[in-house]
């Protein structure tokens, strides 16, 4: 899929999650940390596609997380696509095509995406507070590129990192300071998986099996059949899958803080009241 519809997607299934919580088992939570885990998971959604990087020194090319910051992330897209390729190649068997990219190789795994949760968490838990505000101010860039990508693609990479040090700064002056923030770990987590399911119902497919070995093949690609795949860009995911991930949210959204607005449209019943 692309970019915006990733960030949507991730978006989306952190509100239901939410939702969910509240709903079914009391499991509260303030519309600032419901925003911040929802940034998040929208960011997290992205994340995987650091492996696609474009032309550095022309700030050109690349996924839409690679071009946030500019040439600053092209250049960590650039890394990420290296080291993607060197583990492809160190542990591809026999039937494994040779690469010349890591695009859709490590970082569509489900170790990446416990990797990226864990090392949240871990920073979040170590250092407190001000890893809070540096994860949301990346992870904020990730989430305005995607889900605004027209508004991002006019105003420049200045504009959106500085936007996302709005954010961060918004974040550090409002959340208390003496938690280290686990669900951040998980949001972020769960944006890298909700990726890769993205990516599974696109023609290629992702590897999501690796390290598991099929045959004589480390790296086989799982997806959903052809005449079943989405096709990227086309008016199926535009259209149908946006429209999808936006009704999702706007429903949970109203479901957690303004359920009266769901009882007056009838949709109480539909949203499990």
């Amino acid at each position: 899929m692309m970019g915006p519809s990733h960030a949507l997607s991730g978006a989306s299934v952190w509100l239901a999650g939410s939702w969910a919580l509240d709903h079914f088992a009391g499991y509260a939570q303030s519309p600032l940390a419901v925003a911040v885990g929802t940034t998040v998971c929208a960011g997290g959604a992205l994340f995987p596609d650091l492996d696609l990087s474009g032309k550095v020194t022309r700030n050109q090319g690349g996924a839409t997380v690679a071009r946030t910051f500019g040439v600053f992330s092209l250049f960590v897209a650039e890394v990420v696509e290296k080291v993607s390729l060197g583990v492809y190649t160190a542990t591809k068997l026999s039937k494994d095509p040779r690469r010349n990219n890591g695009h859709r190789t490590f970082t569509h795994t489900l170790p990446f995406a416990g990797l990226v949760g864990w090392g949240t968490t871990t920073l979040a838990a170590t250092y407190g507070k001000w890893a809070v505000v540096a994860i949301v101010f990346l992870m904020a860039g990730l989430a305005l590129r995607g889900l605004f990508d027209r508004w991002a693609e006019r105003a420049g990479w200045l504009i959106v990192t500085l936007a996302s040090g709005v954010i961060a700064w918004f974040t550090a002056a409002n959340l208390p300071g003496d938690r280290g923030y686990p669900m951040l770990g998980f949001a972020a987590g769960v944006g890298c998986v909700v990726h890769l399911f993205g990516d599974m119902i696109t023609k290629n497919g992702v590897p999501i099996l690796w390290p598991i070995p099929i045959g004589r093949r480390m790296w086989r690609m799982v997806g959903v059949p052809n005449r079943m795949a989405v096709k990227v860009g086309g008016r199926g995911e535009t259209l149908g899958l946006r429209l999808l991930f936006t009704t999702v949210a706007v429903l949970a959204v109203l479901g957690m803080f303004a359920p009266r607005v769901l009882s007056d449209l009838d949709l109480e019943k539909w949203a499990g009241g």
